[in-house]
């Protein structure tokens, strides 16, 4: 990190704290998060990590890390430490993260009744034979087995195994995971832990094999690791334990641990801790941690949505908490401590809680729609802060429209080094589809992906914006560019096509009332005042929930109708959705789910349900939230003149972002990322390969 003095009401952030053995160079924790990378993806788990330690944090941790085959996790992201083999991948990691300064935290886990088990098939373990309350497909089926006496021992055992592995192989922090409902926090909640031996019934008997197992990691890792927990202190429902049974167990642990490491909820309710900016505000955990700081002086990270630094050096400054514990903001900028420290906050790319990077995550690659290198730093060789230049800086580059795509690619062009790049956009302000979207309740710090840019549109003077303008295809030939990168984003269909159907919707055609999310947020247009209306959302992402929220709160009587088995089904993945269809129900909004429309008519909506009975709703307006399509009516007419691009000497007319497909802002602003990035590839159009981690064959 640069030695550069940080701001005076910042400087607490970068005074070094002791845990145990260890001291951390400043207050920046970077918890525990999955990756979907682990012992299976190695080298791009290292140098993903690397990265953050790099970027100027203390500690760097892996994900939960399972601590034997009883809770393998597969296909999901965990960082197993089995064994020696698995000791190995580890060390690439430990040993990335050391070269940069910070020290390396390992998370060790077991799932108990919520463990997958799927390549183990061995039986769930719980306290009494309860099965959890995760229902399928996301939680396993099946009564677990009640633990015996000597499963305690073996699984106490395992964790003691794994700390040593860890130790071994230069861990600095071992971190026991007693939340989010896994194996020790079914045992310290009396919801899971029905016992009547020593290991159930009092709070103390309950925290008993927790606290074993703590004190059996500390006597086997001695003054070589720091020891920490993780605990989730409270949950939003009553399969956890209390804040005040929390405060409890603090107190009986504290003599174990050397770093408490906080957060809240569970299995269940993920969201309440990994919360979406849509609808948990920034801070929210204060109070709680507030509490808990009455029963310990130990070191404490908690984690809550950070991304102010001054909000940051306040919670510190104040004693609450010790440590800023933060994953998202870390994948959003790795380099958030170096840019506080060198008082760059302008240069920050703030977190905007979308939570892309969960709903990626699930699917098996993490992405950011803030930071497009994120899990690309191994795979295609990504820096976050740094680009190589142009071999062939003296090319004038014309990207037409200012949306995600357009953004990315001017910028990443313009610090490349090209001699001009100009960004021309028909609004009179940068952000494309994305300004009308922040207007939608809730969604407001998305806009911190606009306000982000323009900082850097303003730091690069061979990047020119010109706003107001809208350019033909005969102006674009005659500009005098030699590259033109078409990113004209895309347009909300009016004919009810949608996934599902792939045809037209009867009825729709020329229906005054009948409208677009376009129309609703780009022009503005409204329905009647106060009347009836129909929000038609076929695509499940936020959009069709967003302008159902939006509506009801402008005095409209709403009803949403989804073919998906929830009204904002991809909100079940971004963790929002629970909330925002509380939100819904509490404002009123009828929700009909696995409907589809089959017929629009006179102030009526036909459709059937999944049993293909017979659904009816009248209504006086209709919103068709169904499918985007792109608008790329100048791509089309430029590359269909191949002669006269050819006299107008451009070498290449290239379309990213929603104008090639419509799709979510992280992989539109990747396309237009990577577009820079390969800009001078044999084809900038198609992708360069990465690189790809292989299992080993063996016959």
């Amino acid at each position: 990190m640069n030695r550069v003095p940080p701001a005076a009401h910042h400087r607490v952030l970068f005074e070094p704290i002791s845990i145990g053995s260890k001291t951390l160079r400043n207050r920046f924790f970077n918890v525990a998060h999955g990756t979907a990378y682990g012992v299976l993806r190695p080298s791009t788990w290292a140098s993903y990590r690397a990265v953050r330690a790099e970027g100027g944090w203390a500690a760097v941790s892996t994900e939960f890390s399972s601590v034997g085959p009883s809770s393998d996790e597969s296909p999901l992201h965990s960082s197993d430490i089995w064994d020696g083999e698995d000791g190995r991948r580890h060390k690439a990691m430990v040993d990335a993260v050391h070269e940069h300064g910070a020290l390396a935290s390992i998370e060790l886990h077991h799932g108990g009744a919520h463990a997958m088990r799927r390549l183990s098939r061995e039986p769930a373990l719980s306290p009494s034979g309860l099965a959890g309350e995760l229902p399928p497909p996301a939680g396993p089926l099946g009564t677990p087995k009640v633990m015996t006496l000597e499963d305690i021992e073996r699984v106490e055992q395992s964790f003691v195994d794994a700390a040593v592995r860890a130790r071994d192989v230069g861990y600095d922090i071992v971190d026991v995971l007693a939340g989010y409902g896994y194996l020790f926090a079914q045992f310290l909640s009396a919801f899971h832990n029905h016992r009547t031996d020593k290991y159930g019934g009092s709070l103390e008997n309950r925290a008993r094999f927790w606290i074993e197992t703590l004190g059996r990691v500390r006597d086997a890792v001695g003054a070589d690791c720091a020891v920490a927990s993780r605990m989730s202190i409270q949950t939003q429902g009553p399969w956890g334990h209390t804040l005040d049974e929390s405060v409890e167990l603090v107190r009986m642990a504290d003599p174990l641990v050397d770093l408490w490491d906080l957060n809240v909820g569970s299995v269940l309710d993920w969201g309440s801790d990994i919360s979406p900016s849509r609808v948990i505000p920034e801070g929210h955990n204060v109070e709680l941690f507030t509490r808990v700081r009455s029963a310990t002086q130990k070191p404490i990270v908690g984690v809550s949505r950070w991304t102010s630094p001054d909000l940051m050096a306040e919670v510190v400054r104040s004693g609450v908490i010790d440590l800023i514990g933060s994953a998202r903001q870390s994948i959003a900028d790795p380099f958030f401590p170096q840019k506080v420290y060198e008082g760059r906050i302008e240069d920050i790319r703030e977190c905007m809680g979308i939570n892309h990077c969960i709903s990626s995550l699930d699917r098996g690659n993490m992405a950011c729609a803030q930071n497009a290198t994120a899990g690309e730093e191994y795979r295609r060789g990504w820096h976050p802060e740094r680009f190589e230049p142009l071999e062939r800086p003296d090319v004038s580059v014309l990207v037409v429209g200012a949306g995600p795509a357009g953004l990315e690619a001017a910028i990443g062009l313009a610090r490349r080094g090209a001699d001009m790049v100009h960004l021309v956009d028909s609004a009179d302000q940068v952000g494309g589809h994305l300004r009308q979207v922040v207007d939608l309740p809730g969604l407001r710090e998305w806009g911190r992906f606009i306000d982000h840019r323009k900082i850097q549109i303003d730091k690069l003077p061979n990047l020119q914006l010109i706003a107001s303008t809208t350019l033909s295809a005969a102006e674009i030939l005659e500009y005098g560019a030699s590259h033109v990168v078409v990113a004209t984003g895309a347009r909300w269909l009016d004919t009810g096509l949608a996934p599902g159907t792939h045809t037209p919707l009867p009825g729709v055609d020329g229906l005054e009332w009948v409208f677009t999310p376009d129309q609703l947020l780009a022009r503005g247009d409204r329905p009647v005042s106060g009347c009836r209306v129909t929000v038609y959302d076929a695509e499940g992402s936020y959009m069709g929930s967003g302008l159902s929220q939006l509506l009801a709160d402008e005095g409209y009587k709403v009803s949403v109708v989804t073919p998906h088995a929830q009204v904002t089904a991809e909100g079940d993945l971004t963790l929002d959705g629970p909330a925002v269809r509380r939100s819904l129900h509490t404002s009123g909004v009828a929700m009909y789910r696995n409907v589809s429309l089959t017929e629009v008519g006179d102030g009526l909506l036909r459709g059937a349900d999944e049993f293909e009975e017979p659904f009816l709703l009248e209504t006086d307006a209709l919103v068709l939230v169904t499918m985007r399509a792109p608008v790329d009516d100048v791509y089309r007419q430029l590359v269909s003149e191949r002669n006269t691009l050819h006299e107008s000497e451009i070498e290449a007319v290239l379309c990213i972002g929603d104008a090639q497909s419509p799709r979510p802002l992280a992989e539109a602003m990747f396309d237009g990322h990577r577009l820079a990035r390969e800009f001078e590839s044999t084809d900038p159009s198609v992708p360069l390969p990465y690189r790809r981690e292989s299992l080993q064959f063996v016959k």
